[in-house]
């Protein structure tokens, strides 16, 4: 285990940019996060226990920055203002799911971003969060419903449609 912020970075900086950029839906603001992240760490006194432990206390930092990132924002969508017929599919599902991820307490979504995205183990969910470990899984069961059902109707909306197909190339059937 790193024991410096040097190591710290190179050891998990993919993991914590992969939690910001869905945290805060935007790759550019998780970038700036994740520096800013790695800045404090730098200056902080590391924790004494390893392991799990550093990971957890990195995940506490990253989702309170993305806790102020979100206080601080005003809530914009410029997906939003595209007339919906004319987004591509990609971009119907994806502003379906983060619309859907806006939609859930930020406790909820942050629990179910470190497991989804970055892949934590429930105890270090439990450490970054101050929660139980039993208290992890009946969020993240929670909010996977919800998100289900938040889901269910613009996917299947999706599946209905026929494939649009590429400008200038012919369709070719089977």
């Amino acid at each position: 285990m790193a024991a410096d912020a040097e190591g710290l970075f190179a050891e998990h900086h993919q993991q914590l940019f992969r939690y910001l950029c869905r945290a805060v839906g935007q790759a550019d603001t998780a970038r700036d996060l994740t520096q800013d992240l790695f800045v404090r760490v730098s200056r902080a006194k590391l924790p004494d226990a390893g392991g799990p432990q550093i990971k957890a206390w990195l995940f506490r930092i990253a989702r309170n920055l993305a806790l102020d990132h979100h206080r601080r924002r005003v809530m914009r969508a410029e997906a939003q203002d595209v007339p919906e017929g004319q987004r591509p599919a990609t971009q119907h599902t994806a502003l379906a799911i983060n619309r859907a991820l806006e939609s859930l307490a930020d406790l909820d979504r942050d629990v179910f971003l470190m497991r989804e995205v970055s892949g934590l183990t429930y105890d270090e969910i439990a450490t970054a969060c101050d929660l139980t470990t039993d208290s992890v899984r009946s969020r993240l069961h929670r909010t996977r419903l919800q998100l289900r059902q938040q889901l269910a109707a613009p996917i299947a909306q999706r599946l209905r449609e026929p494939m649009r197909q590429r400008p200038g190339r012919p369709r070719q059937d089977l």
